[in-house]
């Protein structure tokens, strides 16, 4: 299991420090980033949190995924891999 997951659903005020802070309480966060748009520098309401280990990413889904954060039900999942 990956340990790179995706986090959608998030309010537009929701920053990458916000990201990791809520994250950090399941495990040890390696990476946390707020996608934003381009051209606006708004964010585009999703994100992606890299855990430590595919357990403590386990441990994050399961207690995330529908959590209510700022009146929005968060979807944690694990990330599919782009394709180039």
């Amino acid at each position: 299991m990956s340990s790179n997951l995706y986090v959608g659903n998030l309010t537009f005020n929701t920053t990458s420090a916000d990201l990791e802070t809520l994250f950090a309480q399941h495990g040890e966060v390696k990476k946390a980033q707020v996608i934003n748009d381009r051209d606006s520098g708004r964010s585009r309401g999703f994100g992606f949190v890299e855990m430590a280990s595919s357990e403590e990413a386990k441990a994050a889904i399961d207690a995330l995924n529908g959590h209510n954060v700022d009146g929005r039900d968060l979807t944690v999942n694990i990330a599919k891999e782009r394709s180039r």
